[in-house]
């Protein structure tokens, strides 16, 4: 498949997955403005656990669409880490993360155009268009030390599911739910944390439309998720990958 067939792909998938996941939070997390509701501000709304299945099944749903063309990073620190693990070449790092971060800045920015179309509304709050952040842009207060922790953990957690869910010996046809649901789980663990990264083309897209103290957190965001990535690539392929048997070799030779 030609690198420009792929890079396409990978910016539609990043679109969904910024669109369907950003999405939920910003327009259906909290539905405080529901018409003819006595039920609570939040009756209709989807909630963190809402939120979270939704960044999940916008993988799952792409991974099987677009997996068998790019292979469905939708991350610059997934990419990083399948290079890492020896899956990726690296001369084809810039233009995958290019077309990342160029998906997910057209999806916040459809998102900023939807959600502006409500009377009323403004980018407002500490986290703006389903932003990430720490400090005072953290939903729950957390520093700059646990949102570092929380990122590069979970990040790292995140490629050791990919590579072992994608390895040759585990069920092909059932990696995308393993990815799908260990998107959500983390999403669960850290919606509170940083309003949830792992993905720093996720992150930037919309920080980009929030403004500029926003913007400024972005190096975390891009340094954590990357580094726990690249961790979990060398440990993998270190320690967990299968080895070449010789007829492979043999038949990668000829």
């Amino acid at each position: 498949m030609p690198l420009s067939k792929r890079c396409l792909a990978e910016f539609i998938g990043t679109f969904w997955l910024v669109l369907g996941g950003c999405g939920s939070a910003v327009l259906a997390a909290a539905f405080p403005y529901a018409v003819g509701t006595e039920k609570g501000s939040n009756y209709f709304g989807l909630g963190f656990l809402g939120v979270a299945l939704a960044f999940g099944l916008t993988v799952l749903t792409m991974a099987y669409a677009i997996g068998h063309i790019s292979g469905c990073h939708l991350n610059p620190a997934v990419s990083f880490g399948l290079f890492a693990a020896k899956r990726f070449p690296g001369s084809e790092l810039l233009p995958y993360i290019i077309s990342q971060v160029l998906g997910a800045i057209a999806a916040a920015g459809i998102l900023y155009l939807v959600a502006s179309g409500r009377d009323g509304y403004v980018l407002e709050g500490s986290n703006p268009l389903a932003t990430n952040g720490f400090g005072a842009h953290s939903p729950g207060g957390y520093s700059l030390l646990a949102c570092f922790i929380t990122e590069l953990l979970l990040t790292f957690f995140f490629l050791l599911i990919i590579l072992g869910a994608t390895d040759r010996r585990a069920p092909e046809a059932l990696a995308p739910v393993a990815i799908g649901f260990a998107l959500t789980l983390i999403h669960l663990i850290s919606i509170p944390v940083t309003n949830t990264s792992v993905n720093p083309a996720r992150s930037t897209g919309p920080a980009l439309f929030a403004g500029a103290e926003l913007v400024g957190q972005l190096w975390l965001f891009w340094i954590a998720p990357i580094l726990g990535a690249v961790l979990a690539g060398i440990l993998y392929y270190s320690v967990f990958e299968a080895p070449i048997r010789e007829e492979e070799r043999e038949t990668a030779n000829v």
